[in-house]
């Protein structure tokens, strides 16, 4: 006697753990706290372990404030760019937040350049290759 296949069901999305609330506290509390982590690291190493300054706080909360804004701006942005376009607004941001920091670290411009060159063409490769994976031939997000 034949039987049939049992239906095969779509999975089920995944759960909604958190409310819209958290999603939109959140939606600027992490990058709050990036930057604020950011304008730290570019603070510690401008000082080089000297005493902390008011021109180094000052540094600091500037560069938070402007890692801030770009990183805000590329997380708006980037989603509504072809993949090969939102990889490298990512890079972008992720090669000259680095080289930044490594410049105030005292190092010359031409060692300052190479290393954002190598972090940008790892973070590029790395981005690409999941956007790439994860859309389909016509661009479109596999969620």
């Amino acid at each position: 006697m034949a039987h049939s296949a049992p239906a095969l069901r779509a999975p089920s999305p995944t759960p909604e753990v958190f409310s819209g609330r958290t999603h939109r506290i959140m939606a600027w509390a992490i990058p709050v706290t990036l930057g604020l982590v950011y304008g730290y690291w570019v603070a510690a190493n401008n000082r080089s372990g000297g005493p902390i300054t008011g021109w180094n706080v000052l540094l600091g909360f500037v560069s938070a404030i402007a890692f801030t804004a770009l990183y805000m701006g590329v997380r708006s942005l980037a989603p509504r760019m072809p993949r090969e376009l939102h990889a490298l607004l990512w890079t972008a941001f992720a090669g000259c937040a680095f080289g930044f920091v490594y410049s105030q670290t005292g190092a010359s411009v031409l060692r300052s350049t190479i290393m954002s060159l190598a972090v940008a063409a790892v973070v590029f490769a790395s981005l690409f290759f999941r956007y790439y994976t994860h859309e389909d031939a016509e661009g479109h997000r596999i969620r």
